[in-house]
């Protein structure tokens, strides 16, 4: 059976991935993979399957293909662990490796970014999802692709622009346009579909 992602999370407010604490505990275990222990690899999957299965669902909106792009980016974190030199968190690291993936196969197999209401999601209403969030992955899916990476990556993972940058491979300087526009029609569009402005938290002054 296709997993099923987990529920939306409000892309008002980013989210922290990981603690210095996580990170460390997560270096041991990829330091232990490095050195062919199949345990870790598998401690490791277990605390990165469900964000990993989100990130990508969000990208091809299939599940098969999502449940793919994970066991693909998991081989290539048994393949790569001690390629890592601690330069980031090993969760933008491994986030790192499933945005390449992820963007290799949207590429080769020329999958469509499909809107987050498809009729094939048999979760796309869910009662835990609030207008709000439906309302904001409605614009996110009209934005370049470029922008709607950018807010994927800084609202629903938490990266830093710094992280985004490096994840995606151009100037820090550049996340933080692709960041500026895409909020700008973000707002455009909530103010289009007649959201009302309590709903979003915008009070008439910037």
């Amino acid at each position: 059976m296709e997993n099923q992602p987990p529920a939306a999370q409000d892309m008002t407010q980013p989210s922290n991935m990981d603690t210095g604490s996580n990170n460390e505990e997560q270096l041991q275990l990829l330091e232990r993979v490095a050195d062919g222990d199949k345990h870790a690899l598998t401690q490791l999957y277990l605390q990165y399957h469900a964000r990993l299965f989100k990130f990508v669902f969000r990208l091809t909106r299939s599940y098969t293909i999502a449940d793919e792009l994970v066991n693909d980016v998991m081989l290539v974190v048994w393949e790569k662990a001690g390629s890592f030199r601690g330069e980031s968190r090993v969760s933008t690291w491994i986030f790192g490796i499933a945005y390449r993936q992820a963007m290799r196969r949207v590429t080769r197999k020329g999958i469509d970014f499909a809107p987050m209401n498809d009729a094939s999601d048999p979760n796309a209403n869910q009662e835990n999802v609030t207008e709000i969030e439906n309302w904001v992955e409605k614009g996110l899916h009209t934005l370049p692709e470029s922008q709607r990476m950018t807010v994927i990556l800084v609202f629903y993972l938490g990266l830093t622009y710094e992280e985004t940058a490096a994840m995606t491979e151009c100037p820090v300087n550049t996340v933080k346009t692709r960041m500026f526009h895409a909020r700008r029609k973000l707002k455009e569009y909530l103010a289009a579909s007649a959201v009302p402005a309590k709903m979003t938290g915008e009070s008439g002054n910037e």
